[in-house]
């Protein structure tokens, strides 16, 4: 049987890019113009690997959580992360209610790299700014539930970097504190939507008989560079800050607007 090549590649760049403030959804679009568009199945497979990973990741502090609920510091953690969770699925019900489809153009992708790379340079020098603090407010689990909402309607925004930001500028100063709280709080995020989508793919799929293969491929790819990408950043952030992203994404948008311009993409 012979490898899926193209299938592994987006479940890397899936893995390597769910996590990363450089936009998962951003990429694979991109991605998708020269090596075709998937079903919704095969983007379910590589968001599921990147969920587990990141689970993972966390098992010990989720683990944590619920064995230490009866702490009041673990009880309000665990409410302010189902606070940023009711939010996110409140505004995205909405957004599905009304018909909102995400694009599929490179184009919107484009500007969102660019504006997004721009809007994290700005926010990164005002955070610095702000005294330090290591604690999740209420009004920090309210701004990422939002912040989850708009990555979601406009690809290219990145959901990591616009929650960790939101946290940042809001009432975490601290860059790994605020991260934590983000990966969090898009694990029940992304396990719902991730179900969501993948009731409504079966749905739609009929009689027509999946290529388990592929998706397995791109499930594990997805899966191991998730949990490499996700230990590097953790290690990253500690002593360095996410400008880094930022150019890479203004680069990457400049870039693929002179694709568009030349007709390289669409």
């Amino acid at each position: 049987m012979a490898i899926p090549w193209s299938a592994l590649l987006l479940g890397v760049i899936e893995g390597i890019t769910e996590f990363l403030p450089i936009s998962s959804t951003g990429h694979l679009l991109v991605a998708e113009q020269w090596l075709g568009a998937r079903s919704d199945l095969f983007n379910i497979a590589i968001q599921s690997g990147a969920i587990l990973a990141v689970t993972f990741v966390y098992r010990d502090r989720l683990g944590g959580l619920v064995r230490g609920i009866r702490q009041p510091e673990n009880r309000v953690y665990a409410g302010q992360l189902a606070l940023a969770f009711i939010v996110t699925a409140a505004f995205g019900f909405g957004a599905m209610h009304l018909g909102f489809k995400l694009p599929t153009g490179v184009q919107p992708v484009a500007w969102a790299l660019v504006l997004g790379g721009i809007w994290m340079l700005l926010a990164e020098a005002i955070a610095t700014r702000l005294p330090r603090s290591d604690r999740i407010t209420w009004p920090v689990a309210l701004a990422v539930g939002i912040a989850q909402v708009a990555a979601g309607i406009f690809p290219g925004l990145s959901r990591s970097a616009t929650t960790i930001f939101a946290a940042m500028l809001i009432g975490s100063r601290d860059r790994s504190v605020a991260t934590e709280f983000s990966f969090l709080a898009g694990i029940p995020t992304m396990y719902a939507a991730t179900a969501y989508e993948l009731c409504h793919a079966l749905c739609r799929a009929g009689g027509t008989r999946p290529d388990w293969y592929s998706l397995s491929a791109a499930f594990v790819a997805s899966a191991i560079s998730a949990l490499l990408a996700v230990k590097w950043l953790l290690g990253y952030i500690k002593n360095h800050r996410f400008t880094m992203f930022a150019w890479y994404r203004i680069v990457l948008g400049v870039i693929l607007g002179m694709a568009i311009v030349l007709g390289w993409a669409q």
